[in-house]
């Protein structure tokens, strides 16, 4: 779980995965967060967790380097057969994982995204509408520029096996925002069957992610082509 100045919500947040990861028949289940250079007291409040805890871990990125950074750091520390990232506002609930989960049965994928584009219905809070016109527009570029067959690349909510992260997440490159898509893209070049899930998501006031950056984004589409083009992803 990425963490950015998320010191008001995270205490909750690790509640919630405590209460669901409690409930599981897994062996095994650890909580890494990873901490992005926060300015407050994110560090303090997830270390405050992770005392006397093994289950949850407290990684700390060398500065403010952005969610893809995060993200990548926190894969590649896991442990876990299966690797899960979510955002730190569980935008979608914890509880959605069951439904990736299933997916991987049913479908034999090696890694299932979460979708809010495949059944909009649940959808409880929607985005500012200038927002999801925003996404539905990168997503069509997003297609046109880099081919992937995928309706929702951005929702925080992803599960990889530990084979595919092993093999994805040292090849990535982009640091912000723009790294959904280029991990996807890496995942379908490799071979890893890609299954896209409809989950339940709310908006979430306090988003991280500026029009400067969300604009941003549509340059790393471009990175991602050419990255391909010079084998960077072979």
């Amino acid at each position: 779980m990425p963490a950015y100045n998320e010191q008001t919500r995270l205490p909750e947040t690790i509640r919630r995965i405590q209460a669901y990861l409690s409930r599981s028949e897994w062996s095994f289940h650890e909580l890494l967060i990873v901490d992005d250079g926060s300015t407050d007291a994110t560090v303090q409040v997830a270390s405050e967790f992770a005392s006397g805890n093994p289950d949850i871990r407290v990684l700390r990125n060398p500065g403010n380097r952005g969610k893809g950074y995060s993200v990548r750091h926190g894969m590649l520390e896991a442990r876990g057969e299966w690797r899960l990232f979510t955002d730190a506002d569980l935008s979608s609930p914890i509880e959605e994982l069951d439904k990736l989960w299933a997916a991987i049965g049913r479908e034999g994928s090696e890694v299932a995204i979460g979708s809010r584009a495949l059944d909009r219905s649940l959808i409880g809070v929607h985005q500012p509408g200038m927002r999801e016109s925003a996404g539905r527009v990168f997503n069509s570029v997003m297609r046109a520029v880099v081919g992937l067959p995928i309706s929702d690349t951005q929702c925080g909510f992803k599960l990889f096996s530990g084979a595919a992260s092993r093999e994805i997440f040292p090849r990535q490159t982009q640091e912000r925002f723009g790294f959904d898509v280029e991990v996807l893209f890496i995942a379908k070049k490799h071979g890893f069957k890609i299954a896209e899930v409809p989950v339940r998501w709310d908006h979430v006031d306090g988003s991280k992610v500026g029009m400067l950056t969300g604009l941003h984004a549509f340059s790393e589409l471009a990175a991602v082509r050419w990255n391909d083009l010079k084998g960077k992803y072979r």
